[in-house]
């Protein structure tokens, strides 16, 4: 699958956010080692903290299915009624997430290019 076509997949995500307090949608598509494809988006909660990233659903539920292995995630996000073509970085808790799968090298693709995991999260937290 070629960047245009995980970027399509993640504004389609994207359309699903639950975003009623910050009225920030986001969308992220993760492409699989083995070509599967899983889409997250953001799902606010009136208990702010209880709510999930959409990097956090898309990778989760490809966890959930067995899948552990990964070959670039995809990101938009903006205000819900405008067009998503500002870079979206991901927060701190989903760049981690992500280092508990993927190597420095994860690509992680914006709408201003790709960029890898280790240019976010530089020094990831290890146990």
């Amino acid at each position: 699958m070629n960047t245009a076509d995980l970027m399509t997949r993640a504004q389609q995500a994207r359309s699903h956010a639950h975003c009623p307090y910050s009225g920030f949608a986001v969308g992220a598509a993760l492409l699989t080692e083995d070509g599967r494809v899983f889409t997250g988006c953001n799902v606010e909660n009136a208990s702010y903290s209880l709510g999930c990233c959409a990097e956090r659903t898309a990778i989760f539920k490809a966890v959930s299915e067995g899948c552990v292995s990964f070959a670039a995630i995809c990101i938009c996000g903006g205000p819900k009624d405008a067009p998503a073509d500002a870079p979206c970085i991901p927060c701190g808790a989903c760049l981690q997430v992500m280092a508990e799968f993927c190597g420095d090298d994860f690509p992680v693709i914006l709408s201003d290019g790709t960029h890898r995991l280790a240019d976010f999260l530089p020094k990831r937290f290890v146990l």
